[in-house]
């Protein structure tokens, strides 16, 4: 019993303390989006139009109940940090018109932009993506302060935000 104990002690240390990703890698800088004018971007000119600012991502989709779930509090974080941060939005819609459609609906503010090949293509499987909606922050030097986040209500949002 004690080793069993001892055993999911590890395995749950080994999950808690995951070194936190602090940039990306050359594959996930090279990903190639749509921009709403349907023209491809990579993902490294986004960041670079931003750069010196701080970068709240949301990875969302206008299919997914949980990313609509959390869209008043994202509504909330925008309000009171919209003019320090920029609100960057990549969607995993799996159609031009779908996305573009979403964004009115939902009344979804900031910049955006579409994943050409969804949450399990090039970008999603670099970024590690196994859940949306998902929640990144950069910091204004460029790095990743916030690496994981799948609830728009975690604190850890707001504690970043605020650093």
């Amino acid at each position: 019993m004690r080793k069993i104990i001892a055993a999911l002690a590890l395995l749950v240390s080994f999950w808690s303390c995951q070194a936190q990703e602090t940039e990306f890698s050359k594959k996930t800088l090279e990903t190639k989006f749509k921009d709403k004018d349907n023209k491809e971007i990579k993902f490294s000119q986004i960041l670079d139009k931003y750069k010196g600012k701080t970068i709240f991502i949301e990875v969302w989709a206008s299919w997914c109940p949980d990313c609509i779930k959390g869209m008043p509090f994202v509504k909330e974080l925008h309000e009171v940090y919209g003019s320090d941060v920029i609100f960057l939005n990549l969607s995993c819609d799996k159609t031009y018109e779908s996305w573009l459609s979403g964004i009115e609906k939902h009344q979804v503010k900031g910049e955006h932009y579409l994943i050409p090949d969804g949450m399990k293509g090039k970008f999603g499987k670099s970024i590690k993506l196994d859940w949306i909606p998902r929640y990144m922050i950069i910091d204004k030097n460029g790095k990743i302060a916030l690496y994981k986040a799948t609830e728009s209500t975690d604190p850890k949002i707001e504690e970043t935000l605020n650093k």
